[in-house]
């Protein structure tokens, strides 16, 4: 069946690159949520932690749990908190800090701008009142950037309502908290960074999310996606390929099927408007569930190994390309680039 490579060179090569913009190698947290933006949990997880990383950031318990013990905390974002050792739980509403369990290890979430979940900063005061009133384990301070990856100042908007955050805390007496706000594109565009962790994303696996105008970072793509051969027939000038026969051959050819196909997590796409794969080969009519087409007969082909190419091809981006790949399709890890 198709298959992934993850290639370890590059994950390392891009996890110096960040350690570099960060400080050091302790002040990066991987975000491993939704499977490791569909680069799969538990191989990239190992990687991060024999790199050195201490930190990881998940989305469920479910996913902290297959984890567990690799890193000193991992900051489960969207689940219900538990009271249990080496994880951490972001809390974005006050009625949570009004009845969690006191032992569990929060991480408040400020809303300065994003708009999408955290604490109100109008809301700051009552949610410090609540936990030292209470004796939660106030362990981090943390929010969430709307346009790092934009050349415009709401970065630095922000970034300004986030420092009032802390000064926040501060005069409330809190003292030995983490801080963090930076995602990749905040890290890769800021000149001093200065807080505990910097929450690497996209970047890690190798994709620079800032746009042209910015310094760009030399980082290489980790997960490459490869089809097997599953049939090679010869075909003659006229006849059609696959459901609609959409794909006519204007001469002889020898065209092989592989086994990839959208019940992978691969795009169906249009057959008017064909993907070209990192090899160069076409894909010749519709692609179906398990199975698309190409001229030739190699035993494997590359479909995608820059997700970012094959993101402008389809009108989205890296994220939707990796994440949407099924856990069902094997990753190995390799030692070579790409």
């Amino acid at each position: 069946m198709a298959f992934i490579k993850l290639s370890r060179d590059n994950f390392y090569h891009n996890l110096n690159q960040l350690a570099l913009k960060a400080g050091s190698v302790r002040n990066l947290a991987v975000v491993l949520k939704d499977n490791a933006y569909g680069h799969g949990l538990e191989p990239m997880a190992t990687m991060a932690a024999e790199f050195g990383i201490r930190e990881a950031v998940v989305v469920s318990n479910a996913e902290a749990d297959r984890i567990a013990g690799l890193f000193d905390n991992v900051l489960v974002l969207g689940d219900l908190p538990r009271v249990i050792d080496g994880v951490s739980y972001a809390v974005s509403k006050l009625e949570t800090l009004r009845r969690i369990d006191p032992a569990v290890k929060v991480e408040l979430k400020v809303d300065t701008g994003m708009h999408r979940n955290g604490v109100r900063m109008h809301e700051l005061p009552e949610a410090l009142h609540i936990i030292k009133e209470r004796g939660i384990n106030l362990f981090g301070l943390m929010t969430h950037y709307r346009s790092a990856d934009e050349m415009t100042s709401e970065y630095f908007w922000q970034k300004k309502n986030f420092e009032r955050a802390k000064e926040e805390l501060a005069r409330a007496g809190f003292g030995g908290i983490r801080f963090h706000s930076h995602n990749s594109a905040a890290l890769l565009r800021c000149g001093n960074f200065d807080e505990t962790i910097a929450r690497v994303g996209i970047a890690m696996y190798g994709y620079d999310p800032l746009p042209t105008g910015f310094a760009p970072t030399e980082l290489r793509p980790v997960l490459s996606l490869w089809a097997r051969r599953a049939s090679t027939r010869d075909l003659e000038r006229g006849e059609r390929i696959g459901y609609g026969g959409d794909y006519v051959a204007e001469r002889a050819m020898r065209v092989s099927t592989y086994d990839l196909g959208y019940g992978d997590g691969w795009p169906r796409g249009e057959a008017s408007s064909p993907y070209v794969t990192e090899d160069g080969r076409t894909i010749l009519g519709r692609v179906s569930m398990d199975f698309l087409s190409c001229e030739g007969e190699e035993e494997t082909i590359c479909v995608m190994r820059d997700a970012a190419r094959a993101a402008r091809h389809f009108g989205t981006i890296p994220y939707e390309m990796t994440t949407a790949l099924m856990p069902t399709v094997p990753r190995n890890v390799v030692e070579e680039e790409g």
